[in-house]
């Protein structure tokens, strides 16, 4: 007997489907089956939603014949990239041929393909903001450093909603007069260096889709499919790409939260993601609203809190995991009894319950609230990591061994000149450095041959030191021309040859008194260039005295700016020791500036991070501290920003999987002076029978359920 016939006629058999197809829930089934017109998948926090765009890429491919090549789907971050990437290979190998990128990473492709069209020459170098602002900085003569950094965020800003200097929207960026001039004379001085800032890696692709019909028509025609992950983050210029490169035929799929939006000081439109159903007339919105990271009374005081918004789209979110124990709202007396309140909370968790340091992380809204917990953690032994804290790439020693690196492929580097050319000091005075870049602007030459051709009017003390400093450029040129290393090596020895015949000819036993130095920084060894584009690292920081420079700088600071440089060179070993080697590592670092924590000597430590920073992060124990009126929100928070800050509380709470805390004070130091402050109007927003309320809260708070907090350790 068939066992088919055994089944009631009214229970139609299941369909059996793939293991990577079963393990998804009804709602992210429909998502990745879903075809035809535009959709929005709305992912609620912890939903599951990378799984879901991953999952979709690999059937698309592997069940609906959709080739691969066809396919674009972009994110915000090049960890998210790789990870989409890898999860839908895992499914269908195929996928590794899908254009999976970060939309700068994207723009930067398309540049480095037809960036001619606008001028662009295929070695260009991506700008930075600190780079930015140096150029400014030659722009606005004469201006304050705050000054330029102001017009240069402005710029950004510009940029970012897509902006042009002769736009007459510009006026709600800057209402300044002289902002047009200055971000009209800042564009001409960028182009001028052949580079292009973040801005443009968006902006220009799509000013050359629009001027180029026919090349538009052939990226629309190679991109069937587009899939934009984390939508909610996306600026006005992201969407205008987006726009360039789909036709009526394309289908488009985003993944977001609007209730994540918390980034709208870079730019991040929430617009974006709210009208994207007008903008995309028939888009189906799936919505994804079973939580599987927090317990339900956390989404609880979550929901509450954003759903005082009115620009979202509604969601409900669902606890996968079941119910638990209600967060806690501490009022305390002062900033210090916040910090023993929480130092004692993590104590007496690792003593009774043995719950891990790395369970806890410590929330708040500005860097600077982390100082007093870092103080009472180190005199108690709490072992704790802050997130946020300098970058690896943006550190002085770094930037300037990246300036090094980047004038090797683009010589009228403006920027990277002026910031190395005398470090250390080789005499060079700034007027000098002033006559030479404006010589090389004006006839288009690239920095040494403005040089020779200023040569009767520079000192012979500067001349000397602009020598010394392109003939180290040569030396790490000439490592650049074979990926083995003896060309290469046989040419820089060549290039020392000439030294005899010139003043520099001290330089070889100056390099080995590098050497030396370098090994005898303490438990650190020299720097080492064996592999890949190491060589040209090394060679670049040994004979531009950059790398002696900093080990002088002085004994604890020295070593650890020398162990910083051969992390640098470690890192260039992994690509191969020529120019498109070096193009490739310049732009992996411009397009992600940012390292993991590497300290994984001991993992068992607490976080204390900003509320912007722990976006897609989870902790088992999260304190959200100083949720006081002023401070979260701050008080000239109004209307759209006010509804930011509550979608900012909205991702704090939600990172919290098992126990969430809010601490509050009556009194703290601020500006120099102590202050007394409110409960913040999110508590208020809260139903009061969600909370578990320990401490003396004011008046307009209900008495009925307190405790005393000194007692409270569970």
């Amino acid at each position: 007997m068939n066992a088919s016939s055994l089944m009631p006629d009214s229970v139609p058999l299941r369909p059996m489907l793939p293991p990577y197809l079963e393990a998804l829930n009804e709602e992210q089934r429909a998502a990745v089956f879903h075809s035809g017109k535009s959709l929005l998948i709305l992912a609620g926090a912890g939903s599951g939603k990378t799984r879901v765009i991953t999952t979709k890429i690999a059937y698309l491919i592997r069940e609906q014949g959709v080739p691969p090549q066809a396919i674009l789907a972009v994110t915000f971050t090049n960890k998210a990239a790789r990870e989409m990437a890898d999860r839908a290979r895992l499914i269908d190998g195929r996928a590794g041929f899908a254009m999976l990128r970060t939309f700068h990473s994207f723009g930067a492709w398309f540049l480095r393909q037809h960036g001619s069209l606008a001028g662009l020459d295929s070695g260009f170098i991506i700008y930075d903001d600190d780079d930015t602002a140096s150029l400014l900085g030659a722009v606005m003569e004469g201006s304050s450093r705050g000054e330029v950094r102001e017009a240069a965020r402005h710029i950004a800003r510009a940029k970012d909603y897509f902006l042009s200097p002769d736009d007459p929207e510009l006026t709600l960026i800057d209402h300044r007069s002289e902002f047009r001039r200055i971000y009209r004379d800042y564009e001409e001085r960028l182009a001028k260096t052949g580079n292009v800032d973040f801005g443009d890696l968006i902006k220009k692709p799509v000013e050359i889709l629009r001027n180029n019909p026919a090349m538009a028509k052939r990226f629309r025609a190679r991109f069937r499919v587009i899939m934009v992950d984390e939508y909610q983050d996306a600026n006005v210029a992201q969407f205008e790409l987006l726009k360039e490169i789909r036709d009526e035929d394309t289908y488009i799929c985003v993944v977001g939260d609007d209730d994540q939006s918390i980034y709208r000081f870079r730019g991040a439109e929430v617009r974006n993601i709210l009208e994207f159903p007008e903008r995309f007339p028939g888009t189906d919105i799936i919505r994804l609203e079973r939580n599987y990271r927090s317990l339900a009374p956390i989404l609880s005081i979550a929901a509450s809190v954003v759903d005082h918004n009115e620009g979202r789209l509604e969601k409900t979110l669902i606890a996968v995991r079941g119910t638990g124990k209600k967060p806690v709202l501490a009022f305390l007396p002062n900033q210090d009894e916040e910090v023993m309140f929480c130092a004692e909370l993590i104590e007496g968790s690792w003593d009774k319950h043995k719950a891990a340091y790395a369970d806890w992380a410590i929330l708040y809204r500005t860097n600077a609230q982390s100082l007093g917990f870092e103080t009472e953690f180190l005199r108690r032994h709490i072992p704790y990591r802050v997130v946020g804290s300098l970058k690896f790439y943006e550190r002085e020693e770094i930037k300037d061994s990246l300036a090094l690196l980047a004038l090797l492929v683009s010589p009228r580097d403006e920027v990277a000149f002026c910031r190395v050319v005398n470090k250390p000091a080789r005499g060079i005075g700034a007027a000098t450095v002033k006559r030479v870049v404006n010589v090389a602007l004006a006839e288009a030459l690239d920095f040494r041959a403005a040089v020779e051709r200023l040569t009767p009017k520079v000192s012979a003390k500067a001349h000397l030191g602009l020598e010394t400093f392109f003939h180290a450029i040569e030396l790490g040129r000439a490592t650049l021309f074979t990926t083995g290393g003896t060309r290469g090596e046989a040419l820089a020895e060549e290039a020392r040859a000439d030294e005899v015949d010139q003043p520099t000819k001290k330089a070889p036993r100056k390099r080995r008194g590098i050497q030396g130095s370098l090994k005898s920084a303490r438990n650190k060894e020299a720097l080492i260039a064996d592999e890949g584009l190491s060589t040209c690292v090394v060679t670049l920081l040994m004979e531009s005295g950059i790398a002696e420079y900093h080990l002088n700088h002085d004994e604890i600071a020295g070593n650890q700016r020398i162990s910083n440089l051969q992390e640098l060179a470690n890192a260039a070993s992994l690509y191969p020791g020529t120019e498109a080697g070096l193009l490739d590592f310049l732009e992996h670092i411009e397009l992600d500036r940012s390292l993991a924590d590497t300290d994984v000597d001991d993992p068992n430590k607490v976080t204390l991070i900003t509320l912007h920073n722990t976006k897609g992060l989870e902790f088992r124990r999260v304190i959200m501290t100083g949720v006081e009126q002023g401070i979260f929100p701050r008080e000239d928070k109004r209307n759209e920003e006010l509804e930011e800050e509550r979608r900012l509380f909205y991702v704090g709470a939600t990172r919290a999987m098992d126990q969430l805390y809010l601490s509050t004070c009556a009194m703290r130091r601020m500006y120099g002076n102590t202050m007394p402050m409110f409960p913040s109007v999110f508590l208020h927003e809260i139903d009061r029978k969600d909370l578990r309320i320990v401490g003396e809260p004011p008046y307009a708070f209900s008495k009925k359920e307190c405790e005393d907090y000194d007692e409270y350790n569970d």
